[in-house]
């Protein structure tokens, strides 16, 4: 009955983290279109996942598709990993030295992983994300950490 378990799988978590934050976000204030409360924006965004995961849904029993390849776990643990490290070098280390971090070690999962594209991307990462969100935003991170003496 099902034609593409890509898309039937897709669909479901599709609709599953869109049905959650739906759900986390209802005790918030919801607001209008021109004065957003703090549950306006994830609700919009969750009710359009849940769309999209409709339309995989549906689509999943009309279109065939190609079968389920086997799950990568060294990916999944290793952009998981990237994850946990940046949180955990993030203050003491700084910025220069997490995000690049990051960038590596979830580059790292891939099979097509080569050093100098990941070099290249974690460098211009980090340039962008302190130009925009440090400088640009004022996010309250530092550049580099307090185990670096900054």
């Amino acid at each position: 009955m099902i034609r593409s378990y890509k898309d039937f799988w897709t669909g479901l978590i599709y609709i599953f983290f869109g049905s959650s934050a739906i759900i986390i976000a209802r005790d918030y204030g919801m607001g209008t279109a021109t004065k957003m409360g703090p549950s306006y924006f994830p609700t919009v965004l969750s009710s359009l996942l849940i769309f999209i995961g409709i339309i995989s849904l549906v689509r999943s029993f009309l279109k065939t598709g190609t079968p389920l390849g086997k799950f990568a776990f060294k990916g999944l643990a290793l952009v998981i990993a990237s994850t946990v490290l940046f949180g955990l070098f993030v203050r003491g280390a700084g910025l220069v030295i997490a995000l690049p971090l990051l960038v590596i070690v979830s580059a790292f999962a891939s099979r097509e992983f080569r050093w100098v594209p990941s070099l290249l991307m974690a460098a211009g990462l980090t340039l962008f994300c302190i130009a925009v969100f440090l400088k640009g935003l004022g996010i309250p991170l530092p550049i580099l950490g307090s185990w670096f003496g900054g």
